[in-house]
């Protein structure tokens, strides 16, 4: 079995107990890490505050990317407390409603920025901070979707930003290499989280998925989770810069 154990790592982007990174973190810490838990805002933390208790957090902070000085905080709290990081999961992602239900032709430029800035420049800045407290190497992971390569019906503007986060992946891949650090894209299936419930006609995007994926059966978050623990040890250091699937398949059907 793939062990992390004696390693140390940050989840970003828990909402709730069936949020992606939930899986992730809960697949982490069965496989013996310790993590750091981040949570949005004083709305979002009775929520997660439960879920980082069952998991022995022994790291619990607000995080929200959009407020200057707090993902900056968030480092300063892993550096003071562990001195060291092995791990990392960035599962978030955002863009205002109007521009998500609109065309991408019609997004705003205002909108398409913001989520450029949360989905994606925020992994980047995260791993300019991750970079010297993982003296041993390490493994950074983001979540993207199929919609990055392809286009999906309603998924609009998040398809050019994930895209975005793809690449980044790719040359974070490059400067990172001298460190022993791994870059990672998991690619999911849809799943049935408060996030992907603002795409327009969601419910429909997953029952086109499972029509189309080879079983006829869409991934969950312990899936994934698996996969991410993989990902995140020393067993998947060879692997790095590219696209992981987890999507039961979806991603190879025409």
């Amino acid at each position: 079995m793939t062990t992390l154990s004696g390693k140390r790592g940050l989840v970003v982007g828990i909402a709730n107990a069936e949020s992606i990174a939930h899986g992730c973190a809960r697949a982490f810490r069965d496989a013996g890490a310790e993590l750091a838990i981040t949570y949005l805002n004083a709305k979002s933390e009775p929520h997660v505050r439960p879920l980082a208790d069952a998991l022995d957090a022994s790291i619990f902070v607000p995080c929200d990317v959009r407020e200057p000085g707090q993902l900056e905080a968030v480092f300063a709290t892993i550096e003071r407390e562990w001195g060291r990081l092995d791990f990392l999961l960035h599962s978030i992602a955002f863009a205002p409603r109007e521009d998500l239900h609109a065309s991408l032709i019609d997004c705003s430029s205002e909108g398409f920025a913001m989520a450029i800035d949360v989905s994606c420049h925020s992994f980047i800045r995260m791993a300019r901070l991750a970079r010297p407290l993982m003296t041993e190497g390490g493994s950074l992971l983001t979540v993207s979707f199929f919609g990055a390569e392809r286009v999906v019906d309603h998924y609009n503007l998040m398809g050019p930003v994930k895209a975005t986060l793809e690449a980044s992946v790719r040359y974070l891949a490059a400067d990172l290499a001298d460190r022993r650090i791994h870059v990672h894209t998991l690619s999911t299936g849809p799943v049935k989280t408060r996030a992907a419930s603002g795409i327009d006609r969601f419910d429909e995007l997953l029952e086109r998925t499972r029509e189309r994926t080879p079983a006829n059966r869409l991934v969950d978050i312990e899936q994934i989770g698996r996969i991410a623990v993989f990902l995140a040890s020393d067993a998947g250091m060879p692997m790095t810069g590219s696209v992981t699937y987890a999507d039961g398949g979806f991603h190879v059907m025409a």
